[in-house]
């Protein structure tokens, strides 16, 4: 059995191929080469658009892949949602595609657009978001630098954003959410239904949903006395409850937990004064619950 991952190039790759790193895959991609290598025998990787992707696994030729639950709603793809990845380009976080004008265009609402221009890569999901809305308007395809297009070569743009910088440095202004998006683990119907490929692509799931869960978050173990142990668990906040073990010590107790990254500079000085001794902070890759 060979499952035939698709892997999204563009925007989402390096972000991808630190996840799966993350997840404990080895791949490398090779200059110029749509074939990435993979450390794993049982898997054959391919780099594709994550706007075809969804394409590609509906008709059989990749078993399985990554892309953006925008693409698929885009290609009207009859694909298996195996689960949202919620990870994206510059942040482990949703897009949103949106509706945005220029600071002083005339445009205040949706109906505003009746007649008018509509830049956008998004034009299927655009075309039918509008006629919901009653609103008849030419949508026409951008091939990129879509902010660029306003105000001479259309009335509106319907962008993807993460964080609104760049609508912000274009001095754009969101009229409405069109769409929100993350990234989704998507398998052809046909290799769903294959019990190989279907265990193979649940092991590779939860590989990544567990790189995923262990993204800004460390482990942290330290030694205390029994006797200091409840001081320790007053300011030690933890994923659930921590691992609490006996030394050889009678006295004494090794104390197992994971926190957020960005706490550990503020609970490492309390945990000492609380009576903690022995602390050794340590990165994490994967988190299974």
């Amino acid at each position: 059995m060979t499952l035939r991952l698709g892997l999204p190039k563009g925007s989402l790759e390096t972000a991808t191929m630190d996840l799966f790193r993350r997840a404990g895959f080895l791949i490398t991609v090779a200059q110029r080469s749509y074939f990435p290598a993979i450390d794993d025998p049982d898997i054959e990787c391919m780099l594709v658009r994550a706007q075809e992707m969804a394409r590609y696994v509906e008709d059989g030729a990749l078993d399985c892949g990554l892309t953006g639950y925008d693409w698929v709603v885009e290609n009207e793809a009859s694909v298996h949602t195996v689960t949202d990845l919620v990870y994206a380009k510059q942040s482990f976080g949703r897009v949103r595609w949106v509706l945005a004008v220029p600071e002083a265009s005339a445009v205040h609402s949706v109906a505003d657009l009746e007649g008018k221009i509509v830049a956008t890569e998004l034009v299927g999901v655009t075309k039918r978001w509008l006629a919901e809305r009653g609103v008849t308007a030419k949508v026409e395809f951008s091939w990129g630098a879509t902010e660029a297009k306003l105000p001479e070569l259309a009335d509106a743009i319907v962008e993807v954003t993460e964080t609104g910088s760049s609508l912000r440095a274009n001095k754009l202004r969101v009229i409405e959410v069109v769409l929100e998006s993350t990234t989704q683990f998507i398998a052809n119907e046909a290799a769903w239904a294959d019990p190989a490929k279907r265990r193979k692509i649940e092991d590779i799931v939860l590989l990544l949903q567990g790189a995923i869960a262990a993204l800004d978050k460390v482990g942290l173990m330290l030694n205390v006395r029994a006797a200091d142990l409840g001081a320790v668990l007053d300011v030690l906040p933890a994923l659930r409850n921590p691992t609490i073990s006996h030394l050889s010590d009678e006295g004494w107790l090794a104390v197992n937990t994971i926190l957020g990254e960005r706490v550990v500079r503020e609970i490492i000085p309390r945990l000492k004064e609380a009576g903690a001794e022995g602390i050794v902070e340590f990165p994490l890759n994967k988190i299974v619950l």
